[in-house]
């Protein structure tokens, strides 16, 4: 097959919606939405506020099966309020996960995927969705015991704030080229360092820092794909056979602490060194 043709063929993940995302990744047919839009359940506090809620609050709960095994995805809708999650939409995916956690215990193995595309907790929100992020963080570490939990990056919001912890716990982390991954986002880091240390117009400098090829490269991610619905599904596929690691990445913390140790933090962070140092380490 020619390059054109690859690329006609293709099927973009990152233009993809939360719900089409989760369409795409389930064996065929077996997709079924939980608290639907129809359900009407949405944030009571958006509107007091002067902002249009949307009737799935921008999260979308879906079961069905990967290579005909259970699996449940919870898909954040970036295009909605920048992918942020308050009271509703966060619980919605604690809850999605604590029953995954209660199916295995029953004997049914139930495995998760989240597709992460968000910039953390909603700030009309601010302490509700702070809460209900830290109620998925705690679902995440109690699923992984019994399954893996896979998360996706792809973009083009990325993964910030209070979810960037819960995609370093997570089992396995995917991205690809578009996506981005950080506690901070550009513009908050440009205001509390200054243009000089960190300019969120400078595109190429922040992808090369926070983007999905160098997070790869650098152990905080497992693997890096194309933005490709059958490669993401495929990888999806693969990891969610290789069962719960030996060890997961949110537990090697001296590891990560020894490397930040050897930095030097004076001078601008440079990518291609800190790429060096945890490729060193990797050898």
């Amino acid at each position: 097959m020619t390059d054109s043709a690859a690329l006609l063929n293709k099927h973009s993940f990152v233009e993809l919606g939360a719900r089409q995302r989760a369409k795409a990744l389930l064996d065929v047919g077996s997709y079924r939405e939980l608290l639907d839009p129809f359900q009407r359940i949405m944030s009571p506090w958006l509107e007091r506020q002067g902002v249009v809620p949307q009737a799935d609050d921008g999260v979308v709960i879906a079961k069905g099966s990967v290579g005909g095994l259970p699996v449940v995805i919870a898909a954040i809708e970036g295009s909605f309020q920048g992918g942020s999650l308050g009271e509703v939409g966060g619980a919605k995916i604690a809850g999605a996960l604590e029953l995954a956690a209660e199916d295995n215990r029953n004997g049914i193995p139930t495995r998760a995927v989240l597709l992460l595309e968000t910039g953390g907790v909603r700030l009309q929100e601010a302490n509700l969705g702070l809460a209900a992020i830290a109620e998925i963080h705690a679902a995440i570490v109690d699923l992984r015991r019994y399954q893996p939990v896979v998360g996706v990056v792809a973009g083009s919001v990325g993964c910030f704030g209070g979810m960037s912890i819960a995609a370093g716990l997570c089992s396995y982390l995917i991205v690809t080229q578009e996506a981005r991954l950080g506690l901070n986002g550009p513009q908050v880091i440009e205001q509390e360092a200054g243009l000089e240390e960190y300019d969120s117009r400078d595109r190429p400098f922040i992808w090369s820092l926070t983007g999905g090829e160098q997070r790869f490269a650098t152990g905080l991610a497992d693997r890096f794909v194309g933005d490709d619905v059958a490669q993401v599904r495929e990888q999806i596929s693969q990891l969610l056979d290789l069962g719960v690691p030996a060890e997961h990445r949110s537990s090697q913390s001296e590891l990560f602490l020894q490397r930040l140790a050897r930095l030097d933090a004076e001078p601008q962070i440079d990518p291609a060194t800190v790429r060096d140092l945890y490729q060193g380490d990797r050898s």
